[in-house]
């Protein structure tokens, strides 16, 4: 059985503490009175206004090159601004995507034309994408994706439907995966990835209400959609490659496991000072494993500043993370008798029926609970 390792995370210096408190400053003008509820929304809650004015901080597009926007600063003091962000549950959703994955896959696959293009507006906290993965029938199966691109004269017919599209109604584009070759039977080949301006003929976005009423999700379907082979992103056919890159980015964040950080800090305030020896058992573990996760997730930080492909280790934070979340939840209705009341004027009453509505996706964004499993089991060559 192979070894999975977490090297250790880059330590602490006085530039990232400098950084951190500098951050705080700016969380505390910045959401000054914004509810508990509010915040409970964490990285999901998008506000343009507070995402351009993260990029004149310079706190997107923080480890890119300066050429493209970027500042060239370190994955460490990347990660103390997202998990600042997240601590505080600032509305940070509109840019989230696009920061976290797309412009890296961008640098990383497309050309220099469209690095030139995407990734300095990015930067700046203006341009927001999406991602075209999941389809009715397969949800995390990647590989079984049905959506298909047909070449033809200047670009690609693109005919299909992607679902759970998070923010596809308010994003500018979206990077498309789906299939180029049909002739193999090898699921893993005949893939690609696109970018695609949505608001490109042929492209209908149609909501998802989740249970609270909310529209976060959409379907999202092409008709005869026309893509120019300029919006091919990196090679034709190396689709797996580089999704399986991207997913990377997507699940080794402080964003799996500090969803819920609102409800944790609010449960503590609703606690005040009567805290008994079963409740401090149960915040006690949360806590623990909550420090352990920060560090695995800091660990692949460090992983992929190197350049390194921390694909298992991204799955298992993501599976150890939304499991946390979920789990806590539960933990926290446990020790503070309350009934959750998403009307309520006590604001650890009303996360709580945010968080409770919301807690089933966890473990189903960004890799089901099932997919993740079996990457981590494929890593550990049990299968």
């Amino acid at each position: 059985m192979t070894q999975l390792n977490f090297a250790p995370p880059p330590p602490n210096t006085e530039s990232t503490e400098t950084l951190r408190a500098k951050v705080r400053a700016f969380l505390d003008i910045e959401m000054a009175g914004m509810s508990a509820h509010e915040r409970a929304a964490s990285w999901g809650g998008r506000n343009p206004e507070f995402s351009r004015k993260m990029g004149a901080q310079g706190w997107i597009g923080m480890t890119w090159p300066k050429q493209y926007g970027g500042h060239e600063r370190s994955a460490l003091e990347r990660y103390v601004v997202l998990e600042e962000m997240l601590a505080a549950g600032a509305p940070v959703g509109a840019h989230w995507v696009a920061d976290r994955q797309s412009a890296p896959s961008i640098l990383r696959f497309g050309t220099e034309a469209q690095r030139q293009f995407f990734v300095p507006k990015v930067a700046k906290g203006e341009c927001y994408f999406c991602i075209g993965m999941s389809e009715p029938d397969s949800g995390s199966d990647l590989a079984a994706t049905r959506t298909r691109a047909q070449a033809v004269d200047g670009g690609f017919k693109v005919n299909g439907t992607k679902i759970w599209t998070s923010g596809a109604h308010v994003a500018h584009y979206m990077i498309l995966f789906c299939r180029t070759d049909s002739n193999t039977e090898d699921r893993h080949s005949g893939v690609s990835q696109f970018i695609v301006d949505m608001k490109t003929p042929g492209i209908a976005v149609r909501p998802i209400y989740d249970l609270s009423g909310q529209h976060h999700f959409n379907e999202v379907v092409f008709d005869d959609m026309f893509l120019p082979e300029s919006a091919l992103l990196g090679k034709l056919g190396d689709g797996w490659k580089q999704v399986t890159s991207e997913l990377s980015y997507e699940r080794s964040g402080p964003d799996r496991f500090l969803s819920t950080f609102t409800l944790l800090l609010e449960g503590f305030q609703m606690l005040g000072r009567t805290v008994d020896d079963r409740s401090a058992i149960v915040l006690g573990r949360i806590i623990a494993h909550l420090m352990t996760l920060r560090r695995m997730s800091r660990s692949i930080a460090g992983m992929l500043q190197r350049g390194e492909d921390p694909a298992v280790q991204a799955a298992v934070v993501k599976e150890l993370g939304t499991s946390l979340e979920q789990d806590m939840v539960e933990a926290l209705r446990l020790i503070v008798d309350v009934e959750p009341d998403g009307g309520s004027d006590n604001p650890y009453v009303a996360v709580l029926a945010h968080t409770i509505l919301h807690a089933p996706s966890f473990s189903l964004r960004g890799g089901t609970r099932e997919i993740l499993r079996g990457i981590i089991a494929r890593g550990l060559g049990l299968r």
